[in-house]
């Protein structure tokens, strides 16, 4: 009985490791194609002119925004995703800083998914590429 219950739990264990794998692999491809619009993107915007910012982000409680030192273009108008000139990807939402409000912090690029807000709210969810065109007629 118990050989029974371990060759369960092996076989369940193998199973979600597998899922695990399938989905990092599915992930690291969206970001591939995802990148390669960021880019466009990056290359259209320069040309067309538009102009960059300094891009903050906010914690997740709300208040004031802290400085990242990262300059670019804010995809959405609430602030809290942007592409920075070097076309990296940034989710500008973070944890509390204590000070962060004095300082600079240094904010890390993220593999850019396809559809930005996926999970989120009914509304919160656009594809990339719709979210990118927008931005570039902002």
């Amino acid at each position: 009985m118990d050989e029974d219950v371990e060759r369960r739990r092996l076989e369940s264990a193998a199973r979600a490791d597998y899922h695990v794998e399938a989905q990092r692999r599915r992930d690291e491809q969206e970001s591939v194609q995802a990148q390669v619009l960021v880019d466009r993107f990056v290359v259209q915007a320069t040309q067309a002119g538009l102009p960059t910012e300094e891009l903050t982000s906010r914690p997740w409680s709300g208040g004031s925004r802290y400085r990242t030192g990262v300059h670019g273009w804010y995809l959405r108008r609430d602030r809290s995703v942007g592409v920075a000139q070097d076309g990296g990807f940034y989710v500008l939402v973070v944890a509390p800083e204590r000070f962060g409000r004095w300082r600079t912090l240094p904010l890390d690029p993220s593999p850019p998914p396809l559809q930005v807000g996926k999970g989120g709210r009914d509304g919160e969810s656009v594809a990339l590429d719709t979210l990118l065109e927008l931005r570039l007629h902002w």
